[in-house]
């Protein structure tokens, strides 16, 4: 059958035919074989059967020889802008100290915080764009970008400029996370609620002024900020117009998703104590939750995140690298997809929404990215698999074998 059938033959740009759709969409089959997907200016308007190929014509068309072809991949979590190297923290790690440890010793995100005041921007976003081509050769065409390894003004503002960047010099859809309250620099030790205030009354506006945000996130934890604080920032957040995340219940259970739910919030990310409350929260306020299995297994956390009460509550779990220099310096979305799996249980279908429908709902951009379906941005990579699964079964060498962004076909 065909989506949005032609009562008049339709012209695009480009026809993809001969393919099998996995669309990751819940107005869609899971599975649509024998297909064709025809996009115009960067969008796609129209998906059917090879059968209907007479209701169409393009002015290029591109066989996929009966590969499969999704959407492009979104990792919504990353910290993919800073400077510096956290290597020798994982050799201390190894030798027994804690995540708490070697943040109390100066370690931690004050090292990258460091590291990061002292490059330039054009430091930083050379390091990036390494860093983003790895994970655009993996099929990704959209990442979460976050501050907070400044946590000074001009610092959160120089990453936020590099994570623009990125979205301008790249094929890349780049979302802007304004992470301020990540932890508490040096300058501010014993004055926590004085450096909020500074988030509050300076950085976030300044950076929100600038165009430089589209969503907000707080480190709400026992090594971060309190409720009361996270709060603060949220109602600041609203007042701008921004929409709000959270890294919540990562360590301990300080009820930061119930919070996030409370102001409707994009998401909640790593979550391994969010307890049965939490997960009602966020389901009845559409919080999507977000799990980071990279940090889980490089931090060998044994905790696991609920994610039986998360499918009982019809909660939408997304996917992402959380890719950081000191937490999950693991720059492959293609590995989280087994590890969700392995670690977490989740079946390759759920890994595969989570960094698809989910992760873009994650973002706000549920109805933009993340699917294919007609009037979503013709973001697609065509993969040369016997079985959607296989993307999650398998890792290490498998490549897209196309990728178009925004409907233009991309060199690989």
């Amino acid at each position: 059958m065909s989506v949005n059938p032609a009562c008049h033959p339709l012209r695009g740009d480009t026809l993809i035919t001969n393919v099998h759709l996995a669309c990751m969409h819940p107005d869609q089959p899971p599975a649509f074989e024998n297909a064709a997907v025809l996009i115009e200016r960067g969008q796609i308007v129209w998906i059917g059967q090879v059968s209907e190929l007479s209701q169409v014509s393009a002015d290029e068309t591109f066989d996929g020889q009966g590969q499969w072809l999704l959407p492009g991949f979104i990792d919504c979590h990353t910290h993919l802008v800073f400077g510096g190297s956290r290597a020798d923290e994982f050799e201390q790690r190894l030798h027994g100290a804690s995540y708490q440890q070697i943040a109390a010793a100066g370690g931690g995100i004050l090292s990258t915080v460091r590291a990061t005041r002292e490059a330039s921007e054009d430091q930083l976003f050379a390091s990036a764009k390494q860093r983003a081509l790895t994970l655009i050769a993996q099929g990704v065409t959209s990442i979460e970008v976050k501050s907070g390894y400044g946590l000074d003004t001009a610092t959160e503002l120089k990453m936020l400029r590099v994570a623009r960047r990125l979205g301008d010099e790249l094929p890349l859809n780049i979302a802007c996370t304004f992470l301020g309250a990540h932890a508490l620099p040096a300058d501010f030790a014993g004055n926590a609620q004085g450096y909020i205030d500074l988030v509050c009354e300076q950085m976030l506006p300044k950076a929100v002024e600038a165009g430089l945000v589209d969503a907000v996130d707080v480190f709400c934890e026992s090594v971060g900020f309190t409720l009361a604080q996270t709060r603060q920032v949220f109602e600041t957040a609203k007042g701008l117009g921004v929409p709000v995340k959270c890294h919540a219940e990562q360590l301990s259970n300080l009820g930061g998703s119930a919070l996030t739910a409370e102001f409707a919030g994009l998401s909640v990310d790593h979550i391994e104590f969010l307890d049965e409350a939490g997960v009602k929260a966020i389901a009845a306020s559409g919080t999507v939750a977000t799990l980071l299995p990279g940090a889980f297994y490089f931090l060998r956390e044994t905790q696991l995140p609920p994610i039986d009460l998360l499918r009982a509550n019809g909660v939408p779990m997304a996917l992402a690298t959380d890719y950081n220099p000191g937490t999950s310096p693991l720059c492959n979305l293609l590995l989280m997809l087994n590890m969700s799996c392995t670690l977490f249980r989740l079946t390759p279908t759920e890994a595969l929404q989570g960094v698809t429908c989910h992760a873009a709902r994650a973002l706000g951009w549920q109805q933009r990215v993340g699917s294919i379906a007609v009037g979503y941005q013709a973001d697609l990579c065509l993969w040369d698999i016997a079985q959607p699964n296989q993307l999650a079964y398998q890792f290490g060498d498998l490549r897209p074998s196309a990728r178009w962004f925004k409907g233009q076909l991309q060199d690989l």
